[in-house]
């Protein structure tokens, strides 16, 4: 990992140490910060902890802190999320790929427990439910039996992925839409993870989702 800019700084709070890329090292070298969106603000902070010379250079990190509102794109970044969210419809698809790459790593030779995740991945199975009954006290109960019974096979492979890949977790059905389990339950704020000499760091809360509603998330800074 490098650190050309001087900006990984050690943070303390309630005890514990915490790395953190401080966007304010770019400042005391000259750049000016103070007009940059928040959004690229986050962008920034995600190629500062992941400088490594290859996927992240400092050319890509002065790109990025000299942004010109009227100047036109001229470079891609090696964005990096936090995590990734799915729900049920797009996500068993991603879950039977990693499979078949597991698959394809054995018949190769190799290891099929490399085979995992980068970054956490959450699915939120919400897209499967069917309304049967109504009106009445045991609709709720009555409804997901019916769902358990029509995806089985489906629900069966997803509780295996989940106990079979690292970084990867799966949220039953019959629990809440993936928008509301996001908000209420997923979403971290701040991120802590990725030791660095016994020390982790922290960062702020980033994801891709697979619904067109993930966006809902930004309502509470992610």
């Amino acid at each position: 990992m490098k650190d050309s800019f001087h900006s990984h700084k050690t943070l303390e709070l309630a005890g514990r140490r915490y790395r953190v890329a401080h966007l304010g090292a770019l400042e005391a070298q000259g750049f000016d910060l103070t007009r940059l969106p928040f959004a690229l603000k986050i962008l920034l902070e995600n190629l500062l902890r992941r400088e490594d010379g290859e996927a992240v250079t400092r050319d890509d990190v002065e790109y990025l802190a000299g942004w010109q509102a009227a100047a036109e794109p001229s470079q891609e970044i090696a964005f990096m999320p936090a995590r990734v969210l799915l729900q049920d419809f797009t996500g068993v698809p991603a879950v039977v790929d990693l499979a078949a790459m597991r698959d394809a790593m054995l018949e190769l030779g190799g290891d099929p427990q490399r085979i995992n995740p980068l970054q956490p991945v959450e699915l939120v199975i919400d897209h499967s439910v069917q309304v049967d009954e109504y009106g009445s006290a045991a609709a709720l109960l009555i409804n997901k039996e019916r769902e358990f019974e029509r995806n089985y096979e489906r629900y069966a492979f997803l509780r295996w992925g989940q106990s079979a890949f690292d970084n990867f977790k799966v949220v039953p059905p019959a629990t809440g839409i993936v928008h509301q389990v996001n908000l209420e339950y997923l979403a971290r704020g701040v991120m802590v993870g990725d030791a660095q000499d016994g020390v982790s760091w922290a960062y702020p809360d980033t994801l891709v989702g697979t619904d067109s509603h993930t966006t809902m998330i930004n309502g509470l800074g992610v």
